[in-house]
Formats: C-alpha cells, structure tokens, sequence
C-alpha cells in the first residue's frame, strides 16, 4: 500500500470558490478511482489561493482484477440487437450465455498498475471540474474544445510513493516541483512523496490545510484584539474569506479615527467587512471599537507597521465617503426621498415601488382601524409605510444595499420623526429568515405585515405566484414571514378579507396603468364617455374603461387570485408546522374540516390552537381510544354508505343499555363541544370528545349494529353517524394516522 499526491496548481482562485472546490475534487478523484475497482483508504484534500490538493491514502500497487456482468437481448431478438451488444461488451457470440433464452456476457478484466489508472483519471477529473466560473486562456482558448479551468492552469504534481505518474493536461506536464509563498519563498520546491507534502511547504511559508489557516487567523485576531482591550465581532463567513485569500495569514490591528464613529455603526461595519475584509471590534462597553484587524498574507521585517498604514489610509477615504454620503442623505427629509420612488420599477404588471408605498400605506391603516394590530396609531402606521421605502433612494443605501430599512430608521431619526415610525421603517423588512427576530411594536407589525400581504396579493393577482423550485420573488419566505408575525403576535387576521382589501387598490391603480397604456383608449374614447381627457382622474379612467373585454378580463385575473393565495398560506403553514415539530396527519385533519365544507380556515391563530390541542389530545389515552372508536365507526359507515338512512331516524324500539348510554352521552357531548369550538376552547371541545370513549367501546362490545331487524340497523347506522359528525367538529380524525 502506497500514497498518492496530487496538486493542481494555478493563479489565484477565488476565496469563495475554495472550499467547495476541495470537496469536490475529493469526489470526483474518489469517483474515478471506484470506476476503475480502487478504493483507497482516506482522501485528505487541501485548498490555498493558489492549489488544489489532495493524497489518497493507502492505494495499492495495482488493481484487482474485476468481472463484470452484462445482460443482453433475447435470444431470439434481431441480429442488430445482437450485434450491438457484441460491440458494446468487445466479445464474439460464442463467448456469451443463454440464460433461459436472455444473453448474459461476462467480462473479465485483468488488474491494472495504480499508475497508470491515476495517468487517466487525474486528467478526466481536471476536464470535468464543476467550477461555477471558469475561463481558456493563451492561443489553445481559440476553440471551445480548449481546457477550462477557474484561473490558467500553471503546475501538476503527481506522485505514487516515490515516483512520479506521468500526466499531461493541455501542455500542463506532471512534477516533483511546485512554489512555495509568493514572498517568502518564490522559488522551486521538490517534492518527494505524499508524506513529506504539508510540512515541507509549511517551512517555505505556505499552510496548505484551510480550516488550519481559519483557526489561525480566528486565534491570533482574538489575541491582538485582547491586547488592546477589545474583542472581535464574530464573523465566521469573514474568516473564511481570510483563509482564502492568504497562504501564510497574519492578523495585525490598526485604528482609525474615532470621529468617524459618527455614522451609523451598521455603516462602518460593512465597510470594514464588505470594503475591506477587516474584522470590526467592540471595546469593553460593548460598543464600536474606533479599530480593525486585517490579515496580512506576509511576515514583515518591521512588524506589520506598513501594512497598517497602508490600511488605515485606505480606511480613511472609505468612511470619508460613508460620511460624506450620511450627511448628504440628511439634508434631505425622507418624504421628499419618496418622491424619487417614482422612477424605481416595483415589477412592469404592479408599477412603481412609489405604487406599492401607496398600497401598503393603506393596507397598513386598514389593519390598525379593524383592530387587528391592537395598540397602534392609524395615522403613525400610515407614515411610517408612506416613509419605509424612502431609504432606497438615498446615497448610502446605493452604496450598501443591505442598508436598506436601517438606514431609514436612521434618517428618520436624525429628522427628529416618533421612534415607533423609525423603529417600524427599520424593522418593517423582519422576520427575513428562520432565525431572524420577529418584530412585536405594533407600528413595526403593521407596516411590516401590509408590505409583505401587498407583495403575496399583487403577485398571485398576476399568476406570478411559486412554481416547483423557481420562486422569483421570494414569496415563500414572505408567506412564512407573515406567518411568524400572526403567530407571535397572536393577531386575529381574516386572510381572505385581507386579500379582499388589498386587492380593491390593486385593481383600482391597474385598471388605470393597463387603461392608459391601450393605444385605443384616446381623447375620442373619453370624449365618448363625457370625459375632459386634460382633467381626466384615475376614478374616471376607471369608471370609463370597466366595461371593456380586456379590462374585465384583468380585473377578472385579481378576484379569481383568493383561492390560489389561500392554499398557498396553507401549504406554507404545513410546512413550518412540520418543522416545529408538528405531526402533518394532524395539520391534515384540521385543514380537511374546510376542505369538507368549501370554507379554508382563514384564521391562522384560531387554526393553530385547534392543531395544537389536537396534538395534546391524541397523545392520551382517551385520545387514542377515542381514536380507534372513531376508526370502528367510520368504517362501517364506509361499508354500508348505500344504505345510510335519511330523514327521521327517530327510534321505534327500546335501545339496549350500552345504545341508549352512547345516546345520553352524545346528547350531552355534541353541544359542549359545540359551544367549547364556538368559544375557541379547543382544548375544552376535546375534553367534551373524550367523554365519548367509554360509551363507544362499551357500544361496540354489546350491540350488533347490522341487526336483522332493518329499523335497529337503521338507528344504529344513525347512531355511528352522529358519533362520527360530533367528532368532526373537532377535526377530520380519518386524517389521523395510528
């Protein structure tokens, strides 16, 4: 047994590509080898901005000798068929099996020297590399057929213990030398096995394993940081980055000036992060540090003192220009910022973002003045949705768009606007994903949920909703979001009204733009209608153009949209139930209650209470009893659905003991629960549930239901029917598995 190395050298790759860059040539190396009957023991695989390597471990000398099987057509197929099999499998006819008239060929291969299996695979997995950006390059890059590679492929080493696997990739011939760091050692390196690979570059300054430059970098930052009284703001992504962009990583801390820590913090963070790749610091108060810590790729003779400098002046003019752009924003108030939303396309069918400010403007007052976001000024929440774009306009949300809402809560602020309207302009984006905070101001909640129904109804009202994979426009995650904000907050909101409401301004504003935009639709037309076309208003535009075809089919498109918006705040609700650990057969059962009666349930607060007492009461034993007894009924109204009786089914015969118990039981259960579910008691309708199960076990146990009297069979069919109805009150518990 023996090691493999191989390295892949080439011009600088970029950091984001590494990682995933050394997976997979662990892979695809590992794939080749298993198509050729090799397994080798382990495959360490590094990545530095200039290498991909890796050592298989273990590797024989040479390859076992395999024998493989194929099965071929009958024996009574065409000769073609026959033909082509033989030229597939390399064997004449003779030499295959007739297995119960089907062909069978079996080829034996003879065992291969490792070397050459390495000689063919090495340049099959550079040829086939998934690299999500690659390039040709020099005179070879004049035809397609050229070699593609992340960056232009300068070195291959390729040894078997000792000896080199001769390789050849476009004039890219295989080695024992390979370079060292940049600086420290720019020069030729021979290598001479697996074994002494990742120490000998490591003495000419080149760390080959990445997570060990991570670890690096992650500890000597910490320490410098430590050294004056600071601490570094944990940024893993960040020291990823680092890893791959040095070979020979060296943390030093500079400074800045502290008159800068005037703007915003956000902005200074992501101008160290984003700009620069330097790690922000906080002081001991926890607040920003006037500090950074870069990552030098070099051991300078005098410390780092240079490389500080250098940063601090590159520094310097990065957050004069965030300053000089916070001032600027400043002088100029948020609502005239919003005017500019005019000229920003929300989507071509739903107009303007200035549009959906409108829209949710009104959305937003609509939940305040029904009651449904409880504790909020009307008149705030308007503001805040009419100023909560105005952001996007700025200088400094140009410059970082990740800003956006931040920095509107900054500016609005500064402009001396209620914090509950800053507050709701900066938060009104959240929640964006799982772990993102759940606004609970009800100014923030407002304006947060108008943005995100107003989003959801506009595009369902234009068939842009999800499809399969593709969700353009990020509608699950604003379904999802708008779910969090209902639940958190435990808001009563009637999605189909929602969607009625926010419809209405959908429609009104596109009835206009799609109006205007009809090239028949001119000064005659609405001369016609009795209209001055220079003082024409979007209600006449309106009111002239309803009765047309084209517009009752648009408008037609939006009012038709509720159903399809509903399921899909149902599907998404399963989804994130699941994930919360609630069973999908319970989620069913209470969903199939509106499926039964043509009415979705609307109310997502209400929904989840019955979910949740569900789950609580089938993990007990009336639960499960009560379950079964259930099961027992149904099934024998399945069987006998043809003869179910209708009309009065009023007794004509003295029940049995255990039948008149189940009666005077269910005279008593059907209306508590009744009046539990009226009451949103959920958890009171299932204790009225359970008192049920004993009066069905000891019916089933005593009573023939399919008498041979018709009238006892009749009432008793009857009978299973209520027990089944009264159970469907709570939920369709034929849905429930177990």
């Amino acid at each position: 047994m023996t090691d493999f190395l191989l390295e892949i050298r080439c011009e600088e790759i970029p950091a984001r590509m590494q990682v995933k860059a050394s997976e997979d040539l662990a892979r695809l190396f590992g794939e080749e080898l298993g198509r050729a009957g090799l397994t080798p023991g382990a495959i360490d695989s590094f990545v530095t901005p200039r290498r991909l390597a890796l050592i298989a471990r273990d590797l024989p000398l040479e390859t076992a000798a395999v024998s493989e099987e194929f099965k071929g057509p009958r024996t009574n197929a065409p000769a073609q068929a026959l033909e082509g099999f033989l030229r597939k499998t390399g064997l004449t006819q003779d030499q295959l099996e007739d297995r119960d008239g089907v062909w069978f060929a079996v080829v034996n291969k003879p065992g291969r020297a490792t070397a050459d299996v390495l000689a063919q695979a090495v340049p099959a997995v550079i040829r086939a590399f998934p690299w999500p950006k690659s390039m040709r390059w020099g005179t070879a890059s004049q035809t397609t057929e050229s070699l593609r590679w992340v960056r232009p492929l300068k070195g291959i080493v390729a040894i078997l213990g000792e000896d080199l696997v001769d390789i050849d990739v476009e004039g890219v011939r295989s080695s024992y030398a390979t370079l060292g760091h940049r600086f420290h050692h720019p020069g030729e390196i021979t290598i001479g096995s697996a074994h002494d690979y990742v120490e000998k570059l490591r003495a000419c300054h080149v760390i080959v394993s990445h997570p060990e430059r991570q670890a690096i970098i992650a500890d000597k930052a910490a320490q410098a940081a430590a050294a004056h009284g600071y601490t570094v703001i944990e940024d893993k992504g960040l020291v990823a980055e680092n890893a791959g962009l040095t070979e020979w990583p060296v943390p030093l801390l500079g400074d800045f000036d502290p008159a800068f820590l005037e703007v915003p913090p956000e902005v200074i963070q992501l101008t160290l992060r984003i700009n620069q790749k330097y790690f922000v610091l906080r002081d001991a108060a926890g607040t920003l540090a006037p500090a950074f810590i870069c990552t030098a790729n070099i051991e300078a003779k005098d410390g780092g003192a240079a490389i500080v400098a250098g940063n601090r002046k590159v520094l310097a003019a990065r957050l004069s220009d965030a300053r000089f752009f916070w001032e600027q924003d400043k002088k100029t108030a948020l609502a005239d910022h919003a005017k500019k939303l005019e000229r920003i396309t929300f989507h071509e069918k739903l107009g303007t973002v200035a549009d959906k400010v409108e829209r949710v403007a009104k959305l937003a007052r609509w939940l305040v003045e029904e009651d449904i976001v409880k504790g909020a000024d009307a008149d705030l929440a308007e503001q805040a949705a009419r100023l909560a774009k105005a952001d996007l306009v700025t200088e400094m949300v140009g410059e970082f768009p990740e800003l956006q809402g931040i920095m509107g809560g900054y500016y609005a602020r500064a402009e001396g606007l209620p914090d509950v309207v800053a507050d709701a302009i900066r938060d009104h984006y959240k929640p964006v994903g799982q772990g993102d905070d759940v606004p609970t101001a009800p100014i923030t909640v407002a304006v947060s949920l108008a943005d995100k129904l107003d989003t959801l109804v506009g595009f369902f009202g234009i068939e842009q909703g999800p499809t399969g994979s593709k969700d353009p426009f990020a509608l699950r995650r604003a379904a999802l979001s708008v779910l969090r904000l209902l639940e958190t907050n435990g808001l009563r909101l009637n999605l189909k009204k929602a969607h009625a409401f926010a419809l209405t301004d959908h429609v009104y504003r596109h009835v206009f733009l799609n109006t205007k935009a009809l090239a028949d639709v001119d000064a005659q037309t609405l001369a016609k209608f009795g209209f001055d076309p220079a003082k024409v208003t979007e209600l006449e535009w309106q009111a002239a153009n309803l009765g047309r075809p084209e517009i009752k089919s648009f408008v037609g498109a939006f009012a038709s949209s509720d159903l399809p918006f509903l399921d899909f705040f149902a599907d998404r609700l399963k989804v994130q139930q699941k994930e919360a650990g609630v069973r999908h057969d319970l989620i069913d059962a209470v969903f199939a209650l509106g499926q039964a009666t043509g009415k979705i349930e609307d109310d997502l607060v209400r929904l989840l209470a019955r979910v949740h007492a569900l789950q609580s009461f089938v993990a007990t034993d009336d639960g499960v009893n009560l379950l079964a007894g259930y099961k027992r009924a149904a099934n024998i109204l399945k069987k006998e659905a043809g003869d179910l009786p209708t009309g009065n089914t009023a007794l004509s015969y003295t029940p049995e003991i255990a039948e008149a118990a189940l009666i005077a039981a269910l005279d008593v259960a059907e209306p508590r629960a009744a009046q539990a579910i009226a009451a949103e008691d959920f958890e009171g309708a299932m204790a009225a549930l359970a008192a049920l199960r004993a009066p069905i076990d000891a019916f089933f146990e005593s009573v023939t239901v399919n008498d041979s009297d018709a009238d006892k069979r009749a009432a008793r069919l009857a009978l299973l029917a209520r027990v089944r109805d009264a159970v469907h009150t709570a939920a369709d518990f034929s849905k429930i598995t177990g």
